[in-house]
């Protein structure tokens, strides 16, 4: 019955605004959303309060059965995320977890644990998935995909806005190269590492708003 059911995946790199494009999208698509980023950077915050080494796959894979990660549009109108019912999301978005996040990626076992806990999002009446490996791995068979990029430069501005807007300290010239970092591991990994999907649209984002990209990317489920 899940190939009835309509999926859009959006891939790409860290900052190429996956995320705000797919919960734009899913808004006016009325379908669900899955971050699968979050779902890594869920596994490290559970690792940091139960004290699990992040260099311990066998840990981390027995760990992944106590986390439930629900996405939730809040009154406000914004998107809430919730660890085993907890308010997390002010937690996801530090460097630190994204950090962890990145390494604990790299772990074979920890992907193939989390695949499940992915795939269960695919209910109707569809769902919108960003991550860097759901078009290639998680929903290969996905009707509507896409790969989201911009250059490392444009992407460092953006994550470095991000961090001031929040309180956050940060050098522009370190998150830059913070996310050059993440790419190598992200297209250097043995696991899933990061591609463009076969069949997806490539999209680079480095001049365009984030409503031209969400109309272009609505575009191409209308017109397919």
């Amino acid at each position: 019955m899940t190939q009835l059911i309509p999926i859009l995946t959006i891939d790409g790199p860290s900052g190429s605004g996956k995320g705000s494009i797919s919960k734009r999208v899913s808004e006016q698509l009325g379908w669900h959303y899955l971050d699968s980023g979050s779902l890594y950077r869920a596994l490290g915050i559970a690792a940091i309060k139960h004290k699990v080494d992040i260099d311990n796959e066998g840990a981390l894979v027995e760990l992944i059965s106590r986390i439930n990660l629900e996405f939730k549009r809040t009154d406000q109108g914004d998107w809430g995320v919730l660890l085993n019912g907890e308010e997390v999301r002010s937690l996801l978005a530090t460097e630190e977890v994204g950090q962890l996040a990145s390494k604990i990626a790299v772990f074979e076992k920890v992907r193939e644990g989390l695949l499940a806990k992915q795939r269960a999002f695919h209910i109707m009446p569809g769902l919108v998935a960003d991550g860097r490996d759901m078009g290639s791995v998680v929903f290969p068979n996905a009707a509507h995909k896409v790969y989201l990029t911009a250059s490392a430069d444009e992407r460092g501005k953006r994550r470095y806005k991000q961090l001031i807007e929040k309180g956050i300290n940060a050098n522009l010239s370190d998150v830059i190269q913070d996310i050059e970092q993440r790419d190598e591991r992200d297209k250097n990994r043995a696991t899933s590492p990061l591609v463009v999907p076969k069949d997806a649209v490539y999209i680079d984002s480095s001049h365009k708003t984030i409503d031209e990209v969400v109309q272009q990317v609505l575009s191409l489920l209308k017109n397919k």
